[in-house]
């Protein structure tokens, strides 16, 4: 938490939240064109928001793109406001967006877990291990362009455009996210309000980058397509911090998170 209040101290490394916070997963080149800093400081002052966890990165190509990623300022809000009315202060801080800020259509987490990449390929691509702390078994051969058949709760989802995109072991796997039929929602207590607001929606994607350090293997998780104002992204915002909690607690205790 030092580190957070230290990177938000300086104004410049705010003004660079508040343009990643505009139009998440901007390069370096970007970010400059839209500052008055030099290259440089953009540069230093991106790898001290990195090393606090306020922002994070992932690979387009030979391009570095950079995502705001809000899990530690939450953690700040969670220290201090649990005893007080949090429902009326997200209310007005919902508002205070909705007014004042560009809708974000993406969700960017970065977690850092004690294992191998091997290890953790097999716990995103292997049913025994997705099972465990996700609740989801995939049925596909992982070779990119495959179709994905997804099993949870009892029901299962298959369509033409539900498929893997990328898949480079060890490195880099990408998929579409799966459909939102009658029967997941049946098997996972969804409401047809919600249901119906799910299906309009455009088919999102996830990608999950494993990136060997010192030991760990750093996480980040890219999930990216959202329309504005999506029910789909308010839903998954909400899943993916429990779900990765959950699977880095499985690879580091053996037991995930109930």
């Amino acid at each position: 938490m030092d580190e957070v209040f230290k990177a938000l101290a300086d104004p410049s490394r705010r003004q660079l939240l508040d343009v990643l916070n505009e139009r998440n997963g901007q390069t370096l080149r970007e970010l400059c064109a839209g500052l008055a800093m030099a290259r440089q400081s953009v540069s230093k002052h991106l790898g001290v928001l990195e090393a606090a966890g306020l922002v994070t990165t992932t690979w387009r190509g030979r391009e570095k793109l950079h995502h705001l990623d809000a899990a530690p300022i939450n953690a700040i809000a969670e220290r201090w406001m649990t005893r007080y009315d949090r429902r009326r202060a997200g209310a007005l801080a919902d508002l205070k967006r909705a007014l004042e800020s560009a809708p974000m259509n993406e969700f960017a987490y970065t977690t850092y877990i004690n294992t191998t990449p091997e290890k953790l390929w097999q716990a995103l691509t292997d049913p025994a291990f997705t099972r465990q702390y996700w609740g989801v078994s995939f049925e596909t051969d992982w070779a990119p362009g495959s179709s994905m058949t997804w099993a949870e709760s009892g029901a299962k989802t298959a369509d033409p455009e539900q498929v893997v995109l990328e898949s480079k072991p060890f490195h880099r796997l990408s998929y579409t996210w799966h459909t939102f039929t009658a029967e997941w929602a049946d098997a996972n207590g969804v409401d047809a309000e919600t249901l119906a607001k799910l299906q309009r929606e455009s088919r999102t994607k996830v990608t999950f980058t494993l990136e060997p350090q010192g030991g760990m293997v750093k996480l980040t998780v890219l999930h990216d397509g959202f329309d504005d104002d999506s029910t789909t992204l308010a839903m998954c915002s909400q899943g993916w911090p429990a779900l990765l909690s959950s699977l880095k607690t499985l690879l580091e205790t053996g037991v995930p998170l109930p």
